[in-house]
């Protein structure tokens, strides 16, 4: 099955006299901001290849830090549900987020306050990301790295690794069941944890036909409108709970953890872990955040 989001068409190259040109018409402009940002990002990743090759990305893979399990650090975690804490300066639908943003000082305070794994947000146009943001990070902490991106194309998960990220994000609403599949094998031979992500029920039960995943994000965001409703992930999983524990499936529900009644809350529906960014890093001391966030409030009787 093809992915909900489209692809950037080609446009037609016209001739007129001496004049060529490209012809733009209204279905060739983004429907959404997801669309708007992968079409963005196939013109990124271009730019990049012509500035490292695939190749020469993977002669550096034998240079890169060696590889953390990611997926084993969220089953064992004392934690529970544990926290995959998010390294995010900004986002499309909120702008900056944080104007004294040190990616190592920030993943320094996470680890000390408690959280099992990171994310790096790596995209640059839309969140302010960077690849060397994984890279300095992973030099400066021992928790597994997820890089988080906007996958569509084998290269990003090649430069991923060889900059030390231990997981890679895969978004069910940008890629075909067959790209899936095919990252997928991609991330494991890499040594690589693959997450995922869904944030409807049809998405989930696309990637339930899939082999090998072992890791499912639940994004209670909505990736075209970017409402947020927690209940997404109670839902998906009420639905399907059986068939993701039947296949041993990890899941983390990603966005709208804002206190220790969220965490609860999706902790009770099912989940192994959760992704939280923006509460945290809108904290003084991040850290201190997580370890607000993982207190159990008192329940009045």
């Amino acid at each position: 099955m093809i992915s909900e989001i489209r692809r950037r068409p080609p446009n037609p190259v016209i001739d007129v006299a001496y004049l060529r040109y490209q012809v733009t018409h209204s279905e060739d402009n983004p429907r959404n901001i997801l669309e708007k940002i992968v079409w963005h990002k196939e013109t990124e990743v271009q730019q990049m290849r012509e500035r490292v090759s695939l190749l020469e990305l993977q002669r550096q893979l034998k240079f890169s830090p060696a590889v953390r399990d990611f997926g084993r650090a969220l089953w064992s975690a004392k934690q529970h549900p544990a926290v995959i804490a998010e390294v995010k300066k900004a986002s499309p639908s909120k702008g900056v987020i944080r104007c004294d943003f040190d990616p190592v000082t920030i993943a320094q305070s996470y680890q000390g306050g408690g959280a099992t794994c990171l994310s790096i947000l790596t995209d640059s146009a839309f969140f302010q990301g960077s690849f060397d943001y994984l890279k300095n990070v992973r030099s400066a902490v021992e928790l597994p790295l997820l890089c988080k991106d906007f996958i569509i194309y084998p290269y990003q998960m090649y430069l991923a690794r060889s900059c030390g990220a231990d997981a890679i994000l895969l978004i069910a609403a940008i890629l075909s069941d067959q790209d899936l599949h095919y990252f997928i094998k991609i991330a494991r031979s890499l040594g690589m944890t693959a997450l995922v992500e869904v944030h409807t029920l049809h998405e989930l039960d696309r990637v339930l036909t899939l082999e090998g995943v072992e890791w499912v994000g639940i994004n209670n965001r909505d990736l075209q409108t970017f409402h947020v409703d927690l209940h997404t992930t109670i839902h998906l999983l009420s639905e399907r709970r059986s068939q993701l524990q039947q296949r041993r499936i990890g899941i983390v529900s990603e966005s709208g953890i804002l206190n220790s009644s969220d965490l609860q809350q999706v902790g009770h529906a099912g989940v192994q872990a959760v992704l939280v960014g923006e509460s945290l890093m809108r904290q003084p001391d991040p850290g201190q955040g997580i370890r607000h966030l993982v207190t159990t409030p008192t329940v009045n009787h």
